[in-house]
């Protein structure tokens, strides 16, 4: 009875579409998105705080201009390439715990992952001396597994197991209790909070030498990720159909919570805990493609570190003189974006 009561739920906003199509158009939205996150990464090299016209950016790419180098090389070039790669993690992520979860509206803040890695890298600040992003990648990853493990299993207690509300409001609790942790040890000790002040709000500013150490961990997560989506869209239909129909529900999500563990830890250690991408970016492209996983994956492969270097670039050039940090900008978009695409009333579901 769950199981016909889940699909039925599921399909409700798709009824008339066969769960493996997608609206005809899908194949031009991808390559929009694509084109779109090129235009981001130019625009992301040329544009920035400090002003420098084409000539001298192109100078800086050929090396002929040594300040302009410094710019372009040393810090725009590893920043876009750190907010693609972020921006690719978060995404993912929000797109596989809206899959397994079964519910539009999760995403690694409001399931309490990105809660766990913030409170796994303070406390590697706080009482472990670390300092470098290598160091407490580990602690990111540690911490996020430890939230989302909790979520799945008192989200999963009682009759009917998973339950996509139960695993909400436990998200929610679970990130406000470490949030609280968070803050307290950021509170109780001043050069705690000294450190990861800017880290803690989002930011793209400033990048260690080191945080190129979390790129493999992203690809890997992101590989696997793309691996998951035939369990995935059995998973779409509830746990006892996609059983009946041979798909291993236990291995897949087991496997998607440790994509999403590389992927929140990794994102979270290099640039903080940026909200409202994972949320908005594969709710959104499930509307434009349709509700096929692989298609999902691919289109916020591309949607998300598209919204992030946007709002990277915004947050460089919105004030006169600093930066704002990227998780501002992308809260302030996200918002009313999200409001609008779940007022609509064809807003997809699962």
């Amino acid at each position: 009875m769950t199981g016909t009561i889940e699909a039925r739920t599921d399909t409700a906003p798709m009824r008339g579409r066969r769960h493996d199509e997608a609206p005809p158009r899908r194949g031009l939205a991808i390559a929009a998105l694509a084109v779109g996150l090129v235009l981001a990464c130019v625009a992301s090299i040329v544009l920035g705080s400090q002003d420098l016209s084409l000539g001298e950016v192109w100078g800086g790419l050929q090396g002929t201009d040594a300040k302009a180098a410094t710019v372009v090389r040393d810090l725009r070039i590893p920043r876009t390439i750190v907010g693609v790669c972020v921006g690719l993690a978060l995404g993912l992520a929000g797109a596989l715990i809206q899959g397994f979860s079964r519910n539009p509206l999760a995403d690694p803040g409001i399931l309490g992952v990105n809660a766990g890695a913030s409170t796994g890298i303070v406390c590697a600040v706080a009482f472990f001396g670390v300092s470098s992003t290598s160091g407490y990648m580990w602690f990111a990853f540690a911490g996020a597994v430890v939230a989302t493990v909790m979520v799945l299993v008192i989200g999963s207690l009682g009759r009917g197991g998973a339950d996509p509300i139960r695993m909400t409001l436990t998200g929610v609790a679970i990130g406000a209790v470490l949030g609280g942790i968070t803050s307290g040890i950021t509170l109780l000790r001043s050069e705690v909070f000294d450190s990861v002040r800017q880290w803690s709000a989002g930011s793209l500013q400033s990048l260690s030498p080191d945080v190129m150490a979390v790129l493999p961990f992203i690809g890997i997560g992101a590989v696997l990720a793309f691996t998951l989506a035939p369990g995935m869209n059995a998973l779409a239909l509830g746990d006892d159909l996609a059983t009946a129909l041979g798909s291993h529900v236990l291995r897949t999500r087991i496997l998607a919570v440790v994509s999403v563990t590389l992927l929140c830890g990794a994102a979270t250690a290099a640039a903080g805990p940026i909200g409202f991408v994972g949320l908005m970016v594969p709710h959104a492209v499930r509307w434009l493609v349709g509700p096929h996983q692989g298609w999902i994956l691919l289109g916020t492969a591309f949607a998300a570190p598209l919204l992030l270097l946007s709002a990277d670039v915004v947050s460089r050039l919105v004030l006169s003189s600093g930066e704002l940090p990227v998780g501002v900008v992308t809260a302030f978009v996200g918002a009313p974006v999200l409001i609008a695409l779940v007022r609509r009333k064809n807003a997809s579901g699962l």
